[in-house]
């Protein structure tokens, strides 16, 4: 049986955009908007409070007041993924509900992620009762699958189980399990009813395309967004695996550091904002010396950003 879904208005490419923080530990969303709209541009959409996004580092009303800033600054919500999923259900429907009543065309949801060993039926009745707590129709989640953080896997019989009950609501998800055995089964159960997957990473796009994976919500889509949207618009052409091997060899580098400070170094160098460097607790910026070698890295793969 084929459910028919809300025509989906994101783009095939999204970044769990970088947030620029204040001295203070806000938010600095003028900052943000700039560059959501430097991705945008660049044919990404944004899934703002993200894990790359520090977003569990940040509080609902922190997040909550950034969205609106967003898009009172004119940012297309037609084009957001905005995270929503905390340990509470309380705070998931909150960020949710005010998500929805943002128009953004989709949240990323992850599990409630302190308890281990949770039963597939407890993940159920979380997401059950978030989505009869927001209760609204225009409601479209995107599971975000992230073992490697959470702990929690999401089975297949989960997974199915959920777009079962709520065919128009669950609607798609993330995998960043780094296993693609699994984001291949979850796709060939699932895409043919019209349920969207988004590869965790790029390393995984072209895989994740031919499959009949919709794309990637990627780490590094932040700073190599162009080449990582434009291989998703050409990937049925001849030279798309030797594309698909560019974009490896810029994530490596990134991949040899902690990611989120590593890719805000670039952010702030390519800027020349140097406000870009801070991160929040527990993370800890690149040292200097660290800062120094991937920049030296990028500098030998001609590695740029123009128009930040």
């Amino acid at each position: 049986m084929t459910i028919a879904l809300h025509p989906s208005t994101l783009p095939a490419v999204l970044s769990p955009v970088l947030t620029p923080f204040k001295a203070d530990g806000n938010p600095d969303a003028q900052k943000l908007l700039k560059q959501c709209k430097w991705l945008e541009s660049n044919g990404v959409g944004q899934a703002i409070f993200g894990t790359n996004s520090e977003a569990n580092s940040m509080s609902a009303p922190q997040k909550m007041g950034t969205l609106t800033a967003l898009i009172e600054g004119g940012l297309n919500p037609a084009h957001m993924m905005p995270g929503t999923g905390a340990t509470s259900i309380d705070a998931t429907v909150n960020m949710t509900r005010h998500a929805v009543s943002h128009k953004c065309a989709g949240v990323l949801m992850l599990p409630p992620f302190y308890y281990k060993d949770v039963t597939d039926d407890g993940l159920f009745a979380y997401f059950s009762e978030v989505i009869q707590k927001v209760g609204d129709a225009g409601l479209q989640i995107y599971i975000y699958n992230i073992p490697p953080v959470t702990k929690i896997n999401l089975s297949l019989s989960l997974l199915e189980r959920l777009t079962k009950e709520y065919p128009k609501t669950v609607v798609g998800m993330k995998d960043s399990s780094g296993d693609w055995s699994y984001t291949e089964s979850v796709i060939k159960l699932l895409a043919p009813s019209g349920f969207r997957v988004y590869a965790g990473s790029e390393v995984f796009l072209m895989r994740t395309l031919r499959a009949g994976g919709v794309g990637c919500i990627s780490a590094t889509a932040n700073v190599n967004p162009h080449a990582i949207a434009d291989l998703t618009a050409h990937w049925r052409e001849k030279n798309a695996d030797e594309r698909q091997a560019a974009l490896d060899k810029v994530r490596s580098v990134f991949a040899k550091y902690q990611m989120i400070a590593g890719m805000k170094t670039a952010v702030a160098h390519y800027s020349n904002d140097p406000e870009w460097l801070r991160v929040r607790p527990p993370l800890m910026q690149l040292s200097a010396e660290q800062q120094a070698q991937l920049l030296s890295e990028l500098k030998q793969i001609n590695f740029s950003m123009p128009g930040l």
